[in-house]
């Protein structure tokens, strides 16, 4: 297929709500997604957006790296396994289960060498359509909760840092983790 330009931060693209798809078992669908595979792959990342490919449909794909999923409860072990390969949702929703905020690093393949601080609901619940229109629902915590929040925001024209409450931690990830001593 093909590797696809990741649009960064500033371009029109990542700034506006993204359009509901029509048809999910449209060929051009199958074939976006199969090159966002291909882009997400290179790019080595944990989830990408239509948008941060040019594309302004709902259209999200994610995978849970291993040792990233949140404790697999009894008998949960496949669908965890499940998560490690990508997931594509189109038209996803998400409701938020509980009041819980939790506040933890975050990148973006829009915003290459950032990270930050970034609050996310602690569970959810997301429902979506298949590439064969069938609705689904799962439910989600950790850091599958935090990637699929991330790559909804891209959906409304969200980037992360625009949910960042504290700002002065937004940095460089190459400047994470060095010394306060190497200061000056």
């Amino acid at each position: 297929m093909a590797i696809l330009k990741i649009a960064r931060m500033g371009h029109p693209v990542l700034h506006r709500p993204a359009a509901a798809v029509a048809d999910p078992a449209a060929p051009e669908i199958a074939r976006l997604i199969e090159d966002m595979l291909d882009t997400l792959e290179d790019a080595q990342g944990a989830g990408l957006a239509a948008p941060q490919v040019h594309v302004p449909l709902r259209l999200v794909l994610f995978r849970v790296p291993p040792g990233r999923e949140a404790a697999p409860e009894q008998g949960d072990d496949e669908a965890h396994a499940a998560l490690e390969a990508p997931t594509v949702l189109i038209n996803p929703e998400i409701e938020p289960l509980g009041e819980t905020v939790v506040e933890d690093l975050e990148a973006c393949l829009s915003l290459p060498g950032l990270a930050g601080m970034v609050p996310r609901h602690e569970r959810i619940r997301y429902r979506w359509t298949d590439t064969g229109g069938r609705g689904h629902e799962r439910e989600a915590e950790g850091f599958h909760a935090r990637v699929v929040q991330h790559e909804c925001d891209h959906l409304d024209g969200i980037l992360y840092p625009m949910r960042m409450t504290d700002l002065s931690t937004l940095a460089f990830t190459s400047e994470l983790g060095r010394p306060a001593a190497e200061e000056a």
